[in-house]
């Protein structure tokens, strides 16, 4: 196995010639990623408790037509996190450390759930490297008091019973109830992708959605093209309140996805991946 090592100032990337994995340590710590095809540059990021993996079938296709790369979140996948206390903010600032590694000075950020936190606090901090944004099952509104109770038990519960029971009962709950029968084999697959997130990175990081602010103000100010996809049955993301973010701005276009929960790319997958490539070729 080639091993090859490029320096940039104190940040290292590693890639092996024979692996579809690039391993770059930034602030201390592995941040693991895929990069494949040439073009226009398309960034996906994962939601909780998963990992670059979902994006598979979408960056297969995608990057036949342009340079697609899909990161680990430190804590998640194979990325690791080496402190507790972390923010929307700080993920950004991860997501911007890779981004000027790679020397990459335009792209556009296609976010899940989490992913979606992400993206509008890296649209905040580094609006200029941006030339669209897509909320996939996602908000820029923070959470309610209820949601952040439901946090505080989510970490309740990790404590006294452990990560394992929790993600063999997360995941289920975010397909629709008609779909998962169907998807059966595709949830057990996700199970296992959210096995490997650490402890250390779904406390820190229930925590920081908890306390993320409401960054409606930055889709207000948009003046890239933005793309919300929404499930019309997802209970985690309600398509209203995504309506609601339409309104907001006229660069903002809302794809209301039928028959489908919190996990489009799996749910509706065909409906989902066109709407998303004809979004891509208006951000170039």
């Amino acid at each position: 196995m080639v091993v090859n090592l490029i320096g940039l100032s104190q940040n290292f990337l590693f890639f092996t010639s024979d692996s579809p994995s690039y391993f770059a340590f930034l602030m201390s710590k592995a941040i693991i990623y895929t990069d494949k095809g040439a073009g226009s540059v398309v960034v996906f990021v994962h939601g909780f408790c998963e990992s670059k993996d979902i994006w598979i079938p979408f960056a297969e296709k995608l990057s036949m037509h342009y340079r697609v790369i899909c990161i680990d979140l430190p804590g998640f996948g194979e990325s690791l996190l080496d402190r507790e206390q972390i923010s929307m903010e700080w993920f950004a600032d991860e997501v911007q450390q890779l981004i000027k590694l790679l020397s990459i000075h335009t792209f556009t950020f296609v976010g899940h759930s989490l992913g979606g936190y992400v993206g509008l606090a890296y649209a905040e901090k580094y609006a200029q490297q941006l030339n669209g944004l897509c909320l996939f099952h996602s908000t820029a509104y923070a959470d309610s008091d209820e949601r952040k109770i439901n946090r505080d038990k989510t970490i309740a519960f990790i404590h006294k019973y452990g990560t394992d029971m929790f993600t063999q009962s997360f995941i289920e709950p975010l397909f629709l109830l008609q779909n998962r029968q169907i998807l059966k084999n595709e949830i057990a697959e996700l199970k296992l992708i959210a096995k490997q997130s650490s402890e250390k990175g779904i406390i820190a990081t229930t925590k920081a959605m908890r306390d993320r602010p409401d960054r409606t103000h930055v889709l207000v100010g948009m003046k890239i093209p933005v793309l919300l996809i929404g499930g019309k049955n997802d209970a985690t993301i309600p398509i209203e309140k995504l309506k609601e973010l339409a309104k907001l701005s006229e660069v903002i276009q809302l794809a209301e996805i039928d028959d489908c929960g919190h996990m489009g790319m799996y749910e509706q997958k065909e409906k989902t991946f066109s709407v998303l490539n004809s979004f891509l070729s208006k951000c170039i």
